[in-house]
C-alpha cells in the first residue's frame, strides 16, 4: 500500500511516507485549530506533487493517523480533541481511508477512534517504539527520542514496547515522559537560576528565550535566518539568541556578553541533560537484564548519545541512530514515519476486517 503517515501535533505536523521522504510543518493548533484542515491538505499535497514513483496515480491508498495536538488547550477535553483532528483528516482524507493507530498496537477506524479517545490520545510514542522494535527483536532495549518539545524513554523487550503507563499522566509519573525538548521549552522551566559573574541569577518567569537558544549558542542546532519560530519571533541565529538570553535576567545586550551567554548555555544544556539522566535511570530500573541496544532519535539525538556514554548501565550498548539508519530528515519525524510503515505492511482488506 501507498500510505502517507501523520504525526499531528499542537505545534507541529509532522508527515512521512515509506519512501523516506518527510515535512514538517509548523502550526499552533491550540491559536488557530480552524487551520488544521488546511494544513493537512498542504501537506498531502506536497507528497503528491513531489511523488516521482506514482506512475499516473494522485493519491495514497491510505493515510495513517497518530496525534498529540488533542491536549491543545483550545479543546475542552481530550475527547473533543481527538475528534476535532480526525474530523479534519476525514475532510482532507474524501475517500482516502484514514488509520488511526491506539495503544493496543493496532489501527482503528476514525469511528473507533473516536469511542476510545484515551486510546488514541498521544499514541505516536507508542506505535514508533512498536515499529523499532523490529530493529531489537530479542534482547532488552530501549528507545530514546528527544524531539523539540518532548522526550520520551520506552523500554522494549523481545522487539515489543514494555511501558508502565499508556497515557500521559502515567507516562510523566513513570519517567517514560518528559515535558523537556531542544527548540520549545521555556528556560525557566529548566532551572530557578543560572551561573552570573561569580554568582546566581535568578530567571525572569518568562518566555523570553527558549531551548532553541541553548543548543544555537552551542552549535548543537545550525543556525537559520528564514526560521522564526522563536521566543521572540526573531530569526534563529547566534546573534538574535544573545538578545534572547539576555532578557532571561532583564538584561539587553549591552549588559549581557559572549562569555555571559556561553556561561549560561552550558549550566543549562547540563541540567536539562541530568534532568534527562534521571528519567533514564528510572526506566532502566524495570529493565533488570543488561541493555543490549539502544534506538536514539529526535532532533536531540545528541543529546541522548550523551545520556548513553555517560549511563554505566548504557556505556556498552549498541546504539541504533535513526538518522543514520535512514536519514535525519526521518529520524525527526519518526513517528509519522512509523504510521506509515505499520500501515503499509497490513493489506486494506485486512484492516477493514480487523
Amino acid at each position: 500500500m501507498k500510505v502517507l503517515g501523520l504525526d499531528i501535533g499542537g505545534a507541529n505536523i509532522k508527515a512521512a511516507d515509506t519512501n523516506g521522504r518527510s515535512l514538517t510543518r509548523g502550526l499552533a493548533v491550540w491559536k488557530d485549530p480552524e487551520r488544521l484542515a488546511s494544513a493537512l491538505s498542504e501537506t498531502v499535497a506536497h507528497f503528491l506533487s513531489s511523488d516521482e514513483s506514482t506512475s499516473g496515480r494522485t493519491t495514497f491508498d491510505a493515510l495513517a493517523i497518530t496525534m498529540t495536538a488533542e491536549l491543545a488547550d483550545c479543546f475542552q477535553t481530550k475527547t473533543e480533541g481527538v475528534e476535532f483532528v480526525l474530523n479534519a483528516a476525514n475532510e482532507v482524507a474524501d475517500l482516502i481511508p484514514v488509520l488511526v493507530w491506539q495503544t493496543g498496537a493496532e489501527f482503528v477506524t476514525p469511528d473507533v477512534a473516536c469511542k476510545i479517545p484515551l486510546l488514541v490520545a498521544a499514541a505516536n510514542w507508542h506505535a514508533l517504539a512498536t515499529f523499532v522494535g523490529r530493529l531489537v527483536p530479542q534482547e532488552a532495549a530501549v528507545l530514546i527520542d528527544i524531539g523539540t518539545t518532548t522526550a520520551d524513554i520506552i523500554p522494549l523487550w523481545n522487539g515489543v514496547p514494555v511501558p508502565t503507563g499508556l497515557t500521559d499522566v502515567d507516562r510523566l509519573q513513570s519517567g517514560e515522559l518528559i515535558y523537556t525538548g531542544v527548540r520549545r521549552t521555556p528556560l525557566s522551566a529548566i532551572a530557578h537560576a543560572v551561573p552570573f559573574r561569580g554568582g546566581y541569577c535568578p530567571m525572569a518567569a518568562e518566555c523570553f528565550a527558549s531551548t532553541l537558544d541553548i543548543y544555537l549558542t552551542l552549535g548543537e542546532i545550525p543556525e537559520d535566518p528564514t526560521d522564526c519560530n522563536t521566543a521572540n519571533g526573531k530569526p534563529a541565529t547566534v546573534t538574535a539568541t544573545y538578545d534572547r538570553l539576555a532578557r532571561m535576567l532583564c538584561c539587553d545586550k549591552t549588559e549581557f556578553t559572549f562569555d555571559d551567554a556561553q556561561t549560561m548555555v552550558h549550566f543549562l544544556a547540563d541540567v536539562q541533560k541530568q534532568h534527562l539522566a534521571g528519567s533514564l535511570d528510572r526506566v532502566l530500573l524495570n529493565l533488570n537484564d543488561e541493555i543490549q541496544s539502544i534506538v536514539i532519535c529526535g532532533a536531540g539525538d545528541f543529546i541522548a548519545r550523551k545520556l548513553i556514554a555517560e549511563n554505566v548501565r548504557t556505556q556498552s550498548a549498541h546504539v541504533i541512530n535513526l538518522a543514520d539508519t535512514f536519514s535525519p530528515k526521518i529520524s525527526e519525524t519518526a513517528c509519522a514515519f512509523a504510521v506509515a510503515w505499520l500501515a503499509s505492511e497490513r493489506s486494506l482488506s485486512e484492516w477493514e476486517t480487523g
